[in-house]
């Protein structure tokens, strides 16, 4: 059986962290009996803070002994790059999905944190260089925290070196 294929699951949610009813959630009630599935548990304190949410990351792939696959959305994927550029060559990812990535270089709607709070909490600048693992990026606007980034924002480096694939979503 190919590392892929036995590959834990790992799923990063954005800044809302678990939500009972979103895709993410279902998808690791679904993929539960057919794989080893673990999400990034919620911050108790610093919510905001890149470092923790970064710290947590590495934390949880700590407990995973094998290959894995990361599933990061919205902010999620932000956090999975930014560990990306600490950690990942020490921890390599079989590759990632990430879905729905948010510009967090321009201001974000309501209820979002804002550019010089995100910058202040570390977020900024964003990570440019190619990421060590193979990915795919999928996006649906209306389903991410503020506008899509430009393809030349962070994509196309986004999923390199394997190079990327771009799904958008017609809805």
């Amino acid at each position: 059986m190919s590392a892929v294929r036995q590959a834990t699951i790992l799923i990063v949610p954005g800044l809302r962290d678990h939500v009972e009813d979103h895709w993410q959630t279902h998808l690791a009630r679904n993929l539960a009996g057919e794989r080893k599935v673990v999400t990034v548990p919620p911050l108790e304190a610093d919510k905001l803070s890149r470092a923790a949410r970064v710290a947590a990351i590495q934390k949880t792939l700590e407990r995973i002994d094998g290959p894995v696959l990361a599933v990061a959305h919205s902010a999620g994927v932000v956090m999975l790059v930014h560990w990306a550029k600490v950690h990942a060559q020490a921890r390599p990812l079989e590759g990632a999905l990430l879905a729905a990535p948010p510009d967090f270089e321009s201001p974000l709607p309501a209820g979002y944190p804002t550019l010089d709070a995100l910058d202040a909490n570390g977020w900024l600048p964003l990570p440019r260089s190619p990421l060590p693992f193979r990915s795919i990026r999928g996006s649906q606007h209306e389903r991410s925290a503020g506008p899509l980034p430009p393809r030349g924002r962070h994509g196309p480096r986004m999923g390199q070196p394997a190079g990327e694939t771009w799904a958008r979503s017609a809805t």
